[in-house]
């Protein structure tokens, strides 16, 4: 189990056990648990940056403020007015960027060492993140085409002869209502759990082979050790690209519930 003794990798092999937490106060059960404290240290983080970078604004901003602005910016400008509309997406770029810092930093706690794992490979927080996004684009759409204006603007394919909506109508329902949500949290819970489960077999398979009765299969614990450095390298790229990912697929289902046509 994570944050047992490296000695016992040769004993028990890395698996899904080792996402398992036991709970840090007595009667609440797993209500709280390492990762829901890194959850909360994730948010904390990003509340007090930016309560930091904007404390006192200035005209030439100070390094910590361009770095807020440059985020804010970069989802802003590549995100929201790039797929939502340059008008009709500003209002949706503080969320957004709120969302994509988040899962960033709950992603990058997977590598850093003594966290060393990210919130999101527990299907829970994607899961909740991916209803929060299901909510709002059904609420947003329901808004301005009325509930079943929006199902049909949903469902129904203009220029489409009647007979093909047979098929084509439950195929919308299940593409549009049920495999987006679904998707979108297992995307990211998939990628997270997947990178750290490899960091594990590459960390502890390199404890195994040091400890190996063969002493043909030590030196062979190198090898393994700087695949795990490698691996943590590439799982810097993937949270990146995940938190991204997420955020464009999200902003890409609001403008899809907000346009004028299909």
């Amino acid at each position: 189990m994570a944050g047992e003794p490296a000695i016992l990798a040769s004993e028990f092999p890395p698996g899904v056990k080792d996402f398992d937490f036991e709970g840090l106060v007595p009667g609440l059960g797993q209500a709280v648990t390492k990762v829901t404290i890194l959850a909360w240290l994730a948010a904390a983080l990003i509340i007090v940056f930016f309560l930091v970078a904007y404390r006192k604004p200035k005209l030439v901003p100070t390094k910590t403020q361009w770095m807020a602005e440059s985020m804010y910016g970069f989802v802003r400008d590549g995100v929201a007015s790039e797929v939502i509309g340059a008008k009709k997406g500003l209002r949706f770029a503080p969320y957004l960027t709120t969302l994509f810092l988040f899962i960033i930093v709950m992603n990058i706690f997977g590598i850093v060492p003594f966290l060393q794992i990210a919130p999101t490979s527990h299907i829970a927080f994607p899961v909740f993140l991916t209803l929060i996004t299901y909510v709002m684009f059904l609420y947003l759409g329901i808004r301005k085409h009325g509930f079943f204006g929006y199902i049909k603007h949903t469902l129904i394919l203009p220029g489409v002869p009647w007979p093909m909506h047979i098929l084509l109508v439950p195929i919308e329902f299940v593409q549009n209502f049920l495999t987006r949500p679904v998707t979108l949290a297992v995307r990211l819970f998939a990628n997270m759990f997947a990178g750290h489960l490899l960091l594990l077999v590459f960390t502890l398979g390199g404890v195994a082979l040091l400890n190996a009765q063969t002493a043909l299969f030590r030196p062979l614990s190198v090898i393994s050790w700087a695949m795990a450095i490698i691996m943590t390298f590439f799982e810097l790229i993937v949270a990146a690209l995940q938190a991204y990912v997420f955020v464009i697929l999200t902003a890409s289902y609001v403008e899809s519930s907000l346009a004028d046509e299909h």
